[in-house]
């Protein structure tokens, strides 16, 4: 799992690595401070792959690409088939005729 800064607490990551999920979030910069304030009793940073986390940004702007569409955009629809119809219809024309 790729995430921000946002998703960087202990619980999460935790929780992540209980089910067996590869995670690849930053650490907050006050965590960082925190951690190393401790000293030796501060554990060792999470890791970080750096090269995964460039990744990212292909995801956020797909997602960006599709909210250019109005309907998904503001999800005028009531039912959630009809909601991911107007996606996948959105997919294809963005991603695969280009």
């Amino acid at each position: 799992m790729i995430a921000d800064k946002a998703y960087s607490h202990r619980s999460t990551r935790t929780a992540l690595r209980d089910r067996g999920i590869r995670v690849v979030i930053p650490e907050k910069s006050d965590q960082l401070a925190y951690r190393k304030s401790k000293g030796s009793a501060g554990g060792r940073p999470p890791t970080f792959d750096a090269e995964t986390y460039r990744d990212r940004n292909v995801v956020e702007r797909a997602f960006n690409r599709l909210k250019g569409w109005r309907g998904i955009a503001t999800r005028y629809d009531k039912h959630a088939r009809n909601y991911r119809a107007g996606v996948v219809l959105a997919s294809v024309v963005l991603f695969w005729l280009r």
